[in-house]
């Protein structure tokens, strides 16, 4: 979520609450392995960039050298994007005049453009001038001014994007730049001291501290989620900044915040290094990043689902759904194995798994432990390429891009939150402002039973029934709401 002016997504409790939607959509969409690119190293590691290490530092004075050695490597990122809304007329005569009904049809929508501005923060990983940042800093700018630690400003350019990871790479014409090293996020533990820098507000090089809160986090931002939390002070600007260990490396990319008001309450979160490190090398190259697809829609394993699948404990991803045509269709998945094992690599929740695919090569062929009906079976399933045309033809029949609503399938906490005690079935928890949903009055808390006159329970029905109604065609849907049920109609001809 994009607050105000300033980029730093502020996730509120809304946010949290849908998790599992994105596990059974999302996971579905986006089970992608990387290839390895074979350019040269973008970023510096410790022993290349000279620092000094924590043993030369007196523990008084830790973070003062600290800020003083890696805040010129952090810079002010100033977009610009063009923005084009259509406005309805407004004519001349009162809304229930006949005049008035005439002058619309007439003039129809106007067209409005205008620009739109934004701040953030990135760092220098390549004396060239290559700068990390998160995708959603630069994504849709039309300019990109980045301003150093010494006040000069330079336009940048895009290198390469990866919205799934929320990782982009920009850069601008300078040469012999300071850096700030990659560290290893994977030796990260709980607890220890963390530096985040950034431009909060617009405020340049602000420096704040703390320590890791948490490691693996999954908030619900997408099929990768595994965030490093901190409670080092985090605002809207601070976003593509570093968060920094004691050994003057960066460990993370400030990227969201948890907050019921916008501001810091001391949960930040930040995409693990790692990550990065897997992404660079392809974006660099070729400016996007090539994927595999797996095709199969999970979600995680409660307790009573583990007795009702026979799981000696509740570990796995269940499939809930496997793509027609899709490598995990060709390999003899089935709806509702319980993927155990990927690789030789044993799956304890189901949020491991879109990662571990997204590490395996395309096209290699790797063995995958499942358990059916209670007994163990290994298949063999060869990681195929998610096609762009894949993805739009699946992104066109998402229920948020059709309708405008978010949905989830109904759980104790969303049905306490909405009043639906005893009820079960898919809730619109989101209804996106001036789309199609919001037109005929849906709301969040409607319960939808069901879609184009077919009983839907489930947000993998919801999906199916869509994908069989045609771009043009209205969509029925029967609501129920405060005890009482309703049908609507979603893009009527009339």
């Amino acid at each position: 979520m994009h607050n105000g002016r300033f980029h730093t997504r502020t996730l509120i409790v809304v946010a949290a609450s849908c998790l599992i939607l994105g596990v059974l959509i999302t996971a579905s969409l986006n089970l992608v392995p990387l290839t390895k690119a074979t350019t040269a190293q973008v970023w510096t590691e410790k022993g290349e960039s000279g620092l000094f290490s924590s043993s030369q530092i007196s523990d008084g004075k830790l973070w003062v050298k600290l800020a003083k050695e890696l805040t010129p490597a952090v810079v002010n990122i100033s977009t610009t994007q063009v923005v084009k809304r259509g406005v309805q007329s407004r004519g001349p005569y009162s809304e229930d005049d006949p005049f008035n009904e005439f002058f619309k049809r007439f003039f129809g929508d106007q067209p409005r453009q205008f620009k739109a501005t934004s701040l953030g923060s990135g760092f220098i990983v390549n004396k060239d001038g290559y700068i990390l940042t998160n995708n959603h800093v630069v994504e849709n700018a039309t300019d990109i001014t980045v301003k150093l630690g010494d006040s000069r400003e330079f336009k940048a350019k895009v290198i390469g994007r990866d919205p799934k990871t929320d990782i982009a790479i920009i850069k601008i014409e300078a040469s012999g730049l300071p850096v700030i090293p990659f560290g290893n996020s994977d030796r990260l533990e709980v607890g220890e001291p963390v530096m985040a820098i950034g431009n909060p507000f617009g405020l340049n090089q602000t420096v704040t501290t703390g320590i890791v809160s948490a490691k693996g986090r999954f908030i619900g931002e997408g099929p990768y989620d595994n965030f490093i939390q901190t409670d080092a002070s985090i605002n809207r600007g601070n976003s593509g900044g570093p968060l920094i260990n004691t050994n003057g490396e960066a460990v993370g990319i400030n990227t969201a915040i948890f907050s019921p008001t916008g501001g810091s309450i001391g949960i930040g979160f930040a995409i693990p290094i790692e990550m990065a490190k897997e992404v660079l090398p392809q974006l660099k190259e070729r400016g996007q990043v090539t994927r595999g697809w797996l095709g199969v829609a999970i979600q995680p394993i409660t307790p009573d689902l583990g007795k009702k699948f026979s799981l000696k404990q509740a570990n796995g991803a269940l499939v809930s759904d496997v793509m027609e045509g899709s490598p995990a269709e060709q390999a003899g998945v089935k709806q509702g194995d319980v993927i155990v094992e990927f690789d030789g690599k044993t799956i304890k929740s189901s949020t491991d798994l879109p990662h571990m695919v997204a590490s395996t090569p395309v096209g290699k062929e790797v063995p995958m432990k499942v358990v059916r009906d209670g007994a163990d079976v290994t298949l063999q399933v060869k990681v195929g390429e998610l096609k762009e045309e894949q993805v739009a033809a699946m992104a066109a029949t998402s229920p948020k891009t059709k309708l405008g609503i978010d949905i989830q399938e109904l759980t104790p906490a969303l049905a306490r939150k909405f009043g639906l005690k005893g009820e079960k079935g898919v809730v619109i928890t989101e209804v996106e402002p001036d789309s199609p949903g919001d037109s005929v009055g849906l709301q969040p808390g409607d319960l939808i039973l069901e879609i184009n006159r077919v009983r839907v329970t489930t947000v993998n029905q919801v999906r199916r029934v869509l994908e069989k109604t045609k771009p043009d065609e209205p969509t029925l849907l029967l609501v129920k709401r405060d005890g009482g049920t309703r049908y609507v109609v979603i893009g009527s001809e009339g």
